[in-house]
């Protein structure tokens, strides 16, 4: 008899475990069945804020197989159907198609559960009023879509700056809507530190994004029709025809938690490098329901990435389809955008550090992304953290424009790798000056640090030129903005 293959969730995780076990093990040895609530499948929800933008045309683009590819490479993908209950002891999930109401037990040799996550929503009365949108999924995408072409005026407020938030706040910038972001923190981007985050405020204010920090949302008010028409805070309403949440998402594990897996500080699902559940034998977990260890600190958290999920997809269905993968950890890469300003971040914050019990030392620098005297060179700060007296490496953290946000990869390498400051000064990274200084900003700042933390390697260099005064910063949709 062949082995039976039961996964919870359709996209990222979930689908690139069946498509690995697939590869490994044909239809008369693992017979795979996937449950997913939604009408979609394996879809980028980070190309959403670009989708929404104007960016990308249709949802259509975002979709890499649709459900029936799925099918007909041999898995049995129901979507519109949503599992309510795992029954580990009877090995065999409960799921109820959406559509006709009708509810089935599904028996299973070996269960993935890869239900992603959740968006937080602010518990404030308003909440769900029409013109409140989430978007976390391709259908949160269209109804967004669907109210822009609803609503009777052009102001957009975003609740949230995190990814999320920004990219939606340029999108709706694009869009031609007066954009206010309330966020609860001094300074958006909280996964940057406070003086990082001040960059990028400043930025978005000479954008045109009207930026409100230390903004708490206490109530969503709503006309007659029961359609949002303001965001109220402590310290007053701002007007909106739209409203979009982007205050980040938590594992969705409720699921799980019933069933009696364990779960982490974060709320996430725990796991071995192997990606099984810990303290079961025959399941996994991957995605954005999951906890994974930060390779920097040593300490397990919440990292939602398509990036992870995909991967840790591809090191299930090896492990489910007899092979044997691994997953070692994350050092905590991401970048971001708002208009042409670019934003990444690797590894530890000052913050994250001290809370590890760390001692570090922090040093930050102005660059260009381009020789000063080459047309196009842009500005660029570069924050570096490294261990006091050891040197190792602990974050990175870059603001600029053109070219800034990819030199983020080398910070991340290094991170991996458990490079010192001084090795990472001490690379041989490409140089021309259509492409960098000669002295790379990512090694201006590992010099400094060098320097820093005790270990030599001299006075750090002196500031790079100007960069070329001709340069404007320019938003997607043409605007000319000086910031930042």
């Amino acid at each position: 008899m062949s082995e039976r293959l039961v996964i919870i969730g359709g996209d990222a995780a979930g689908m690139s475990a069946a498509s690995q076990a697939r590869r490994l093990k044909g239809p008369g040895e693992l017979e795979i069945t996937a449950f997913e609530r939604g009408r979609f499948s394996s879809y980028s929800a980070c190309g959403i804020p670009y989708w929404v933008g104007g960016d990308v045309a249709g949802r259509e683009e975002l979709i890499a197989r649709s459900p029936e590819e799925h099918r007909a490479r041999g898995i049995d993908l129901r979507t519109r159907t949503e599992v309510t209950e795992i029954d580990l002891a009877g090995q065999r999930v409960l799921a109820r198609d959406l559509a006709a109401g009708t509810e089935t037990w599904t028996g299973f040799d070996k269960l993935v559960v890869a239900t992603g996550a959740r968006p937080s929503r602010p518990a404030v009365p308003g909440i769900d009023a029409a013109g409140v949108h989430g978007v976390q999924t391709l259908e949160d995408g269209q109804a967004l879509l669907d109210s822009l072409a609803e609503a009777a005026g052009r102001r957009a407020v975003v609740v949230g700056a995190g990814y999320i938030g920004v990219e939606m706040a340029e999108a709706l910038l694009n869009r031609g809507y007066e954009v206010t972001v309330l966020n609860r923190g001094e300074q958006p981007m909280s996964t940057l530190d406070p003086d990082m985050g001040r960059l990028v405020h400043t930025a978005m204010d000479g954008l045109g994004i009207r930026t409100v920090g230390s903004a708490a949302v206490t109530e969503i008010l709503t006309g007659d029709d029961g359609r949002v028409r303001a965001v109220a805070t402590d310290d007053g309403a701002y007007p909106a025809d739209v409203v979009v949440l982007g205050t980040g998402v938590v594992p969705e594990t409720s699921l799980a938690r019933t069933a009696g897996l364990p779960v982490g500080a974060h709320g996430g699902l725990l796991t071995d490098l192997a990606m099984r559940v810990r303290g079961q034998e025959n399941v996994w977990a991957g995605g954005d329901c999951v906890e994974v260890l930060d390779l920097v600190s040593g300490r397990e958290r919440h990292v939602p990435l398509g990036t992870h999920a995909n991967k840790q997809g591809q090191v299930i269905g090896s492990n489910v389809g007899g092979d044997y993968a691994t997953f070692p950890g994350v050092v905590g890469t991401a970048v971001s955008k708002v208009c042409d300003l670019e934003i990444a971040r690797t590894g530890l914050r000052e913050k994250d550090a001290r809370e590890a019990g760390l001692r570090y030392v922090a040093v930050t620098v102005e660059s260009t992304s381009r020789a000063g005297y080459y047309p196009g060179a842009a500005p660029m700060t570069v924050k570096m953290l490294a261990e006091r007296r050891t040197g190792r490496l602990l974050g990175v953290q870059i603001v600029g424009r053109e070219g800034a946000a990819k030199r983020v990869d080398v910070a991340a390498v290094a991170l991996t790798a458990g490079m010192t400051v001084e090795g990472v000064a001490a690379l041989d990274l490409g140089y021309a000056p259509p492409f960098s200084p000669v002295w790379d900003p990512v090694l201006i700042a590992a010099r400094k640090a060098v320097a820093a933390v005790g270990g030599g390697g001299g006075a750090p260099p002196p500031p790079p030129p100007r960069p070329d005064r001709r340069v404007r910063r320019r938003c997607a949709r043409g605007r000319t903005r000086r910031g930042g």
